[in-house]
């Protein structure tokens, strides 16, 4: 039990990341496409899929997503609020406003012109027979002026109980600048959402014990559960798709991070192993937020006052895993369907889908309402979403993992502009290695 506890997070993660996946194959074969399967126990007997996959491994994972979830908003919140209150000069929030919408945006268009370049030129929706019946109901997107409209909160803190985090970010944004503004007064009150931080903090060092437990459970039941007769008829598709992810990530992103601040790439990768591996198990940027967060401040040496705006900003607004998705997409059910689509396709595709990420920010269910409105923005039929969307759950945990690397290394080049970056901390190998 010591030698396991010895061991760090990640390595504790990873093993029941595995392990997981083991149990969620072997149990799968034992299945064999049955209901369920009985384990006989002498006075009676054990059902694998009522009290293993749909009882113990659904109610832990979902325990460990939730748990991660409660910590998202009095994080975002108090974190951002002091980051506020402490910057000397308001006209910095401008600058970092700018300088990150910027920078999601130019990861956001290279991400999709990299996944529709590797789809024309593997050709992932050749020889795919078309679905007998393939359908999909699309949502509409909200107009600009709608989402514009709706950041700003009638009611904080309905918009903290609904998890609503572009209106949880502008209240804690006017709320920090209040108490900058506001003299002795708010000093007081400054310290008081310190404390608060270092309580939230420690908060997130606890639940971090149940983490592999956690992974553990998700990843079982996933593996489970999961058609793999759906991924090998799509292998082509997946593989294109995880190729454009990966490139991404690795090449894209480390270059940028090369180029604008000469910062080590790999130092900057391997500091990101343990936040990727909690964005690949739980598939959500907003649930690994508390992780992003404590890594680029602690790890990458980011000021808080920084890091506490960028990495909700791209929690929301950073769509590039989802680009990609896109990208691969729009080309693969064009050729699915067999038609034809110009340079111009092309690059309107780009266009949308760069807009897109900023105009339909906070959309619940944004990833599948974006792709349909480029869909239809090119003319393809919606109905192919119905196709790609039986293996979208497993690109979805590569994409989210893509994500919050790319929410790191946004965070880390605007960081260095203002010269809010410790590289002391950043070039530290050891540097908080219990996160």
């Amino acid at each position: 039990m010591s030698k396991i506890r010895s061991m760090s997070l990640t390595t504790r993660i990873m093993i029941g990341m595995v392990l997981g996946v083991a149990v969620g194959f072997i149990f799968q074969a034992i299945l064999a496409g049955e209901d369920d399967y009985l384990i006989p126990l002498g006075l009676f007997s054990l059902p694998i899929k009522a009290f293993f996959v749909d009882g113990l491994f659904h109610v832990g994972g979902q325990i460990f997503i939730a748990s991660l979830k409660m910590l998202v908003v009095p994080l975002v919140f108090v974190s951002l609020v002091c980051g506020t209150c402490s910057l000397s000069d308001p006209k910095k929030l401008g600058r970092l406003g700018g300088k990150s919408i910027g920078l999601y945006l130019v990861t956001t268009a290279i991400a999709i012109t990299v996944a529709i370049t590797l789809a024309l030129l593997f050709n992932p929706g050749e020889g795919i027979g078309l679905p007998s019946q393939a359908s999909y109901d699309a949502k509409e997107a909200p107009t600009l002026a709608r989402v514009i409209i709706d950041m700003f909160p009638t009611n904080p803190f309905e918009a903290m109980a609904k998890g609503n985090m572009l209106q949880v970010i502008v209240f804690a944004l006017l709320f920090g600048i209040a108490m900058a503004l506001s003299g002795k007064a708010g000093k007081r009150v400054a310290t008081v959402f310190e404390d608060l931080n270092t309580v939230i903090l420690k908060l997130v060092t606890l639940l971090m014990n149940i983490a592999p437990y956690g992974v553990f459970f998700l990843m079982a039941k996933l593996f489970t559960t999961i058609e793999l007769n759906l991924i090998v008829s799509l292998a082509k598709y997946f593989g294109v798709a995880v190729l454009a992810l990966l490139l991404h990530a690795f090449v894209n992103y480390t270059l940028l991070l090369k180029i604008l601040t000469g910062l080590n790439p790999l130092t900057f990768l391997a500091k990101m192993k343990h936040t990727c591996l909690f964005a690949f198990s739980t598939s959500s940027s907003s649930a690994t937020m508390p992780i992003t967060l404590e890594t680029a401040t602690k790890k990458l040496g980011a000021n808080n006052s920084v890091a506490s705006f960028t990495i909700p900003l791209g929690a929301t607004i950073n769509m590039d895993g989802t680009a990609i998705m896109q990208g691969v997409a729009t080309v693969f059910i064009a050729q699915v369907f067999s038609v034809d689509l110009t340079i111009s396709d092309y690059l309107m595709v780009i266009l949308t889908a760069t807009l897109a990420s900023v105009g339909t920010a906070g959309v619940p269910g944004v990833g599948l309402i974006m792709l349909a409105m480029v869909l239809n923005q090119v003319g393809l039929p919606v109905e192919g979403i119905a196709i790609i969307i039986g293996v979208d759950r497993l690109l979805d945990m590569t994409r989210t993992a893509v994500n919050v690397t790319g929410d790191c290394m946004v965070t880390c080049v605007v960081a260095k502009s203002e010269g809010e970056l410790d590289e002391n901390i950043f070039n530290d190998p050891n540097a908080a290695k219990k996160i």
